[in-house]
């Protein structure tokens, strides 16, 4: 089963220690059994977008919203990140989140096979709502 992963970095092109939604950007790689592929970055245009009465905050459901939208365009199935805020209980309802305590993509994304038995059984399940996949040490 080939997956698509979205990685929320930052500029320097690590997990930073903020929610998946104020990424600088997302890198978009597929799994293919074998190992992932095809890394496609796309800047995140959402980050700073503002809210009805033009105060960007952390949860912000319209911010949520675009950006589930914009990756199930591009075919996501998992988002990894270091944290992730209020929109959890939204983004897991499409995608299965995969929270990391590492900084460095290379080494978390070398943890990743070890839990993608699991994250198969749950794409295959489609369960009401997904369960986080902890990849913290």
């Amino acid at each position: 089963m080939n997956i698509k992963f979205a990685f929320a970095l930052n500029s320097e092109n690590e997990f930073a220690n903020r929610h998946f939604g104020d990424s600088d950007k997302f890198i978009i790689s597929e799994w293919t059994g074998n190992g992932f592929t095809e890394f496609v970055t796309e800047k995140n245009t959402f980050k700073d977008s503002d809210d009805d009465d033009h105060e960007h905050h952390h949860g912000d459901k319209k911010k949520g919203q675009q950006i589930i939208k914009f990756l199930k365009g591009k075919n996501v199935k998992v988002l990894m990140s270091k944290q992730f805020g209020k929109n959890i209980k939204i983004i897991n309802q499409h995608f299965i989140p995969v929270i990391t305590s590492s900084a460095d993509l290379d080494h978390a994304m070398q943890k990743l096979p070890e839990h993608i038995s699991t994250i198969v059984e749950q794409l295959e399940q489609e369960p009401e709502s997904y369960k986080l996949v902890d990849l913290r040490e």
